[in-house]
């Protein structure tokens, strides 16, 4: 039985009104997130507090029982109310309150940077007190942190594979394949295929998993997640990378990297990511406008289309 009411009571009621209107635990994964067995593992929780079953999910598939219809009712009300005392309390003064946290990509353009920075500006210029937190850290780590609603929103490369997440596109990166001062292929005018396919290729475990990269070499002993890490394996003379066209062009312009093919260039599209369970707040939403809009405004991204 519950007695005082806790946040994480709250977590579990929000989990337990998913399931439902999910159709069941297996239909919930995506929408939450989790895997089928933590989803079990939570329900069983929340009927341990309450002292009685919510719901059957065996052959017949998955069934509410009379108390479970009772208690869906009484969650639904209690969410409205509390969602209803949110926009109350930050609508008493129409001053955007709370938190927003905000993930990003690495080694980002100086342009994208500017827009990000931009967007800052905008929404400073609103009537708000909210505290903007920024985490910078590579795809996966954003993914998790979105994934355990640790982050609102974040900017990256996504795999697009998430279906706990909605994605709203923002612009495209150009990727070319590179090589060191040193390395074999640095004085090459043309590479061919052949000598392209021999060289030892720096593997990106995450990169863009739907599209991939144009072109991989039959070698690799290096694996980088990190642009700095794909860049420092490439500067060394002894594998070639595949690096934003951005990050490459000073080394380049000092002579120490040099673009081998960019015929096999791509590009690696960044949207905005945010979690479809995560019911966003009125900060979030002006944000994501001002995002939007700084990001329209000046129309496409030149710095970053590399040069050919």
């Amino acid at each position: 039985m519950l007695g005082q009411l806790h946040d994480l009571d709250l977590h579990l009621l929000r989990l337990f009104v998913t399931v439902v209107e999910a159709g069941g635990f297996s239909a919930a994964q995506g929408v939450l997130g989790l895997s089928q067995p933590s989803i079990s593992q939570q329900m069983a929780k929340l009927e341990t507090r309450l002292g009685y079953r919510l719901c059957s999910r065996g052959k017949g598939g998955f069934r509410l029982t009379d108390k479970g219809e009772l208690l869906l009712q009484a969650t639904r009300s209690l969410l409205l109310q509390i969602e209803q005392f949110r926009q109350q309390a930050n609508g008493v003064t129409g001053r955007l309150l709370g938190r927003l946290r905000l993930g990003l990509a690495e080694n980002q353009d100086r342009a994208v940077t500017l827009r990000i920075a931009q967007a800052i500006t905008r929404f400073r210029q609103r009537d708000e007190s909210v505290q903007l937190e920024m985490t910078c850290a590579p795809p996966a780590e954003l993914e998790r942190l979105l994934l355990e609603q640790r982050l609102d929103c974040a900017i990256s490369y996504f795999s697009g594979n998430q279906a706990a997440f909605d994605y709203q596109p923002l612009f495209v990166e150009q990727q070319r394949l590179y090589c060191g001062q040193g390395h074999p292929l640095f004085s090459v005018a043309q590479p061919t295929q052949e000598q392209l396919l021999e060289a030892d290729q720096v593997r990106h475990p995450y990169r863009v998993f739907k599209q991939g990269e144009p072109f991989q070499s039959l070698h690799s002993s290096a694996v980088a997640e990190q642009i700095d890490s794909a860049l420092t394996f490439t500067l060394s003379g002894r594998h070639i990378s595949y690096l934003p066209c951005h990050c490459a062009a000073p080394w380049e312009a000092q002579g120490l990297l040099r673009a081998l093919a960019p015929a096999l260039d791509f590009v690696v599209p960044f949207t905005l990511a945010r979690h479809r369970g995560q019911a966003p707040g009125e900060a979030l939403v002006a944000f994501v406008q001002d995002l939007s809009s700084s990001f329209a405004d000046a129309g496409p991204v030149p710095a970053l289309r590399g040069t050919q």
